[in-house]
């Protein structure tokens, strides 16, 4: 009876897009289905597979690796309040400034660093939105290049550690393949050449498009550059870059060193994201009121989405609906590649509709325990799910990156713009992903 496990599947996905609560559309239907399971078919499913819910959401609550995602929030809209972005842009405009296409080489790389940061895309992309839109408009900047490269780097936090989505992914893969655990530091170090390597795709597109169109990209003008280096220049790069690689630093470099598990290099980046603050002046009771909200809204959200997609797990599983996926496969003789390229497919095409963290909770405990039967690199196997679904922050229509920026962006940047304008670096990130399928090795260079 494993196909009734799809059945269920293909409901939450349904009512998914017409718009129902996820948290409550998974945890819901799955009883709700479940009971009518047992109801006709009793030899199949029985009240007591359900009575291991509560042991289930309890091993949820209690999961050590999971608090780092409140703390990694924390840390992510407190430095997003300590105004460190803003300084980033000026002192990056200044250095790249003089070159075609140098505003957009700098919203890169302060992307990049605010990923590893705060790994937070809404703040990222918001702030950047807020700052370097109107000036990249300004200096003749196309305004498809200029939303294109905001809305793509914003997104970088989804790859580069320390990240959500790959705290969320080791968690979930290690819960779905049985005795294989997948530890999130090992996820981090597997993540960052991808990460900063894309971010050298990114710079080198820009580049290569700048060389072209100059015109569209143009450069600051000698005086320009002058007034932006002004007195005391060196300092102002320091103090730019060394705030920021300094939190990094202490995060990752604790992670990377075995100093400290994620859950506690977490602690230290929310702490060190208040010392930031503070020495940027930038630091209130007020602040620190607003930023404990939106953390406890966020986490609540996740937690809530993950209580409910460890019930539609458990469902499931009861209905060996991994055990019939298993089968179906062999059974089609598909080999381990093609498997993976068509999940890589199927989680592409989702992203156009559902958010990252259904699919992470929906789709990756299904395909999970086939990847493990075909014996494949599951930390691998994580960092291209990743990559894929920093996708579907850019994909229209229901692409994140694009509602925050259109929601700060002047009114002369229309939809249009937008969505011309991240084309090119939606194909970068799917070249970089057949990449790194091409390549495994690149994720354990760091081993």
């Amino acid at each position: 009876m494993g196909w009734l496990a799809f059945v269920l599947f293909f409901l939450i996905f349904l009512l998914i897009l017409r718009g129902y609560p996820v948290a409550f559309t998974l945890g819901g239907l799955s009883i709700l289905f479940s009971l009518v399971i047992i109801w006709i078919y009793p030899e199949y499913l029985s009240f007591s597979d359900l009575r291991l819910l509560p042991f289930r959401i309890m091993g949820v609550i209690s999961n050590y690796v999971l608090i780092a995602v409140p703390l990694f929030i924390f840390m992510g809209i407190m430095l997003e309040k300590s105004g460190l972005a803003e300084s980033l842009l000026e002192t990056m405009a200044s250095l790249f400034g003089n070159i075609p296409g140098g505003l957009s080489v700098s919203v890169i790389i302060v992307g990049a660093l605010l990923a590893a940061s705060t790994g937070i895309v809404g703040a990222t992309v918001v702030t950047m939105g807020l700052i370097s839109l109107p000036t990249m408009l300004k200096k003749g900047y196309s305004a498809e290049l200029a939303s294109g490269t905001i809305a793509s780097s914003g997104t970088l936090g989804q790859i580069i550690p320390p990240s959500i989505v790959l705290v969320l992914l080791a968690d979930t893969m290690s819960s779905s393949a049985g005795s294989a655990n997948i530890d999130v530091g090992t996820m981090f170090s597997a993540a960052l050449i991808p990460g900063c390597l894309l971010v050298l795709f990114y710079i080198s597109y820009v580049l290569i498009y700048a060389r072209i169109h100059p015109e569209k990209a143009p450069k600051f003008s000698p005086e320009e550059v002058a007034k932006l280096r002004g007195d005391g220049y060196f300092f102002k790069v320091v103090k730019a870059f060394l705030l920021p690689m300094l939190l990094i630093l202490a995060v990752l470099g604790s992670i990377f060193t075995g100093l400290a598990s994620p859950t506690e290099a977490a602690a230290v980046g929310a702490f060190g994201a208040i010392l930031l603050t503070l020495i940027q002046k930038k630091f209130s009771m007020s602040v620190l009121k607003e930023v404990m909200q939106q953390t406890t809204h966020l986490t609540s959200m996740v937690f809530m989405i993950l209580l409910g997609a460890t019930t539609f797990t458990l469902v499931f599983k009861s209905l060996h609906g991994d055990d019939y996926l298993v089968q179906l496969i062999m059974q089609a003789e598909l080999s381990s590649l093609w498997f993976l390229i068509i999940v890589m497919l199927i989680i592409f095409v989702a992203g156009f509709f559902i958010d990252f963290i259904e699919i992470i909770f929906i789709v990756v405990p299904v395909v999970t325990p086939i990847f493990v039967a075909f014996e494949m690199d599951l930390v691998w196997v994580g960092i291209l799910i990743a990559l894929n679904l920093q996708t579907s922050f850019l994909t229209p229509p229901f692409g994140f990156s694009l509602f925050y920026l259109k929601g700060v962006a002047p009114k002369e940047v229309t939809t249009k713009h937008i969505y011309k304008g991240i084309i090119p670096f939606i194909i970068i990130q799917l070249i970089f992903l057949f990449l790194i399928i091409a390549f495994p090795s690149l994720v354990h260079l760091l081993d």
